[in-house]
């Protein structure tokens, strides 16, 4: 075979991991960011004052938040389990650091803190958490567009090829729920006093970037020969134009059904969607095409997964609205936070007890058609994810009680209570100053660039590099090169205050 057929193949007729393996693995990252806010608190607790080098705050970043996710894909996969184990006891071993210096030091007694913590008010207008999944959910998605073509990288962590639960499946997935948490319908962009279809017309506009890039990708990825998985969008169909007809299509639902009933327009999607596929040959077709054989004969044989899918995520993307919405009522305090991390646990079991009779009873989760199955493992994967960040946000949040004048970059900044004691607490921190020297931060302000970026720099990488015969040193010192790079221009592009956003 040819080196385009070979990697074809590597990436091709596979089918996936566990829930639990999954499970497992989303911990990953919230242990890894209280890990890099512990070791800053710590920092300051020891140095009396936040680390100032840009320099050696990106390499910590980078060290601390991307680089175990790196081994986590690839070298250490056989033993993940492990990591998050190793991570916790690195976590609890400075804490209990960072507890017995300041008990050295005589500051306010410990009680007096877990009074207050429960009193803290924190900041309503920023919720951390969702900047920190969408990062992430970015950050991942590069390091596994590369590292898939790696044998490194397990097969089953690559896309399924048409059931099973993939590592990149869910990506896919994230990435759709996490732009939903911050659309314009979330945020209420809309001005209540224009008429409901006047937004349509900016949204039409705002997508043309993704409708460029998915333009540029079809091109360059023709005119080069690049290797790609047929079954996976189609011929000529990308992720991009996906999440251009995502956004439009929901705005259009937006306009017509209330935002705040988009859990009931989704569900009756993603069933609609299941039904039609068990009751007629829509299934059949999906998957084998209009002669039976896989034929790609005229524009809808040929890319029936990108288009006929779209139904999936965008049910998807109304589900997480929904979320989104609920996610920016007023919750000023870790009172409010802790009963809302109650509320959506108890949402996360209903959706896997769905999840299962789904499975059991319709059909396995397919990336590949988006039936009810994989929209109802997305939903609840994600508000895990999104259940870990919270929970890291609010021991990071508890740490800064223990330390006066602490800062961690993209966390809660605590706001005390009109009614409290004024010998307790920490006064609110400025959230600029904070923000100016992270990582997180920095991709943030160029999701899109980013992720472009790293679309660009695989294809790179994929025509100078014999990536499926390359041993595991060299592999991750590609990869660990390729993610670097990609979070320095993210970095320096943050530090002159660049956005590269102008639609």
């Amino acid at each position: 075979m040819s080196q385009k057929q070979l990697k074809e193949a590597f990436i091709s007729n596979l089918n996936g991991t566990s829930l639990l393996e999954i499970s497992v693995g989303l911990s990953v990252p919230p242990l890894c960011l209280l890990c890099r806010g512990l070791l800053l608190i710590l920092y300051h607790l020891h140095y009396g004052k936040p680390v100032s080098s840009r320099k050696c705050s990106l390499l910590l970043d980078f060290l601390v938040l991307v680089s175990p996710l790196l081994f986590s894909c690839t070298i250490l996969s056989p033993v993940l389990s492990f990591v998050p184990v190793i991570l916790a006891a690195f976590c609890a071993g400075i804490f209990s650091k960072i507890c017995s210096r300041r008990k050295q030091e005589s500051r306010v007694p410990f009680g007096q803190i877990v009074k207050e913590f429960q009193q803290t008010c924190l900041d309503p207008e920023y919720i951390p958490a969702i900047t920190v999944f969408r990062v992430y959910v970015n950050v991942m998605t590069a390091i596994s567009i590369l590292a898939v073509d790696f044998p490194q990288y397990p097969r089953r962590y690559a896309k399924a090829e048409t059931y099973g639960t993939g590592a990149m499946d869910l990506g896919v997935g994230a990435f759709v729920f996490g732009n939903a948490l911050v659309c314009p319908e979330v945020r209420h962009k809309s001005h209540v006093t224009q008429p409901k279809f006047s937004s349509l017309a900016r949204q039409l506009f705002s997508v043309w970037p993704l409708v460029s890039l998915g333009v540029g990708r079809l091109l360059s990825v023709k005119s080069i020969d690049y290797h790609e998985h047929t079954s996976e969008y189609g011929v000529h169909w990308n992720f991009f134009f996906t999440l251009a007809s995502v956004r439009l299509a929901a705005s259009l639902l937006l306009a017509i059904f209330p935002k705040n009933k988009s859990w009931i327009v989704a569900l009756t999607l993603a069933a609609l969607h299941q039904l039609i596929l068990n009751t007629t040959s829509l299934k059949t077709f999906l998957l084998h095409g209009s002669s039976g054989g896989d034929s790609r004969v005229g524009f809808l044989d040929a890319n029936r997964e990108g288009l006929l899918s779209l139904v999936g995520y965008v049910a998807t993307y109304l589900a997480s609205v929904q979320v989104g919405l609920w996610l920016l009522q007023c919750r000023s305090s870790v009172k409010g936070w802790l009963g809302a991390l109650r509320v959506l646990a108890l949402t996360v079991l209903v959706l896997f007890v769905s999840l299962h009779v789904s499975q059991a009873h319709a059909d396995p989760v397919s990336r590949r058609m988006a039936n009810l199955s994989f929209c109802l493992w997305v939903v609840a994967h994600c508000l895990m994810l999104f259940i870990f960040f919270v929970a890291t946000d609010l021991t990071l949040v508890f740490t800064k009680l223990l330390v006066k004048g602490s800062r961690v970059p993209c966390s809660w900044s605590v706001v005390k209570p009109p009614n409290s004691n004024k010998k307790l607490g920490t006064a609110a921190v400025p959230a600029g100053r904070e923000d100016e020297l992270c990582l997180i931060s920095a991709i943030n302000k160029n999701q899109l660039l980013f992720f472009l970026l790293a679309n660009v720099m695989t294809g790179a990488v994929n025509i100078l590099v014999d990536t499926i015969h390359s041993k595991a040193a060299f592999a991750l010192c590609i990869l660990h090169l390729y993610m670097f790079v990609n979070c320095l221009i993210m970095s320096i592009l943050h530090a002159k205050n660049i956005v590269l956003k102008f639609w």
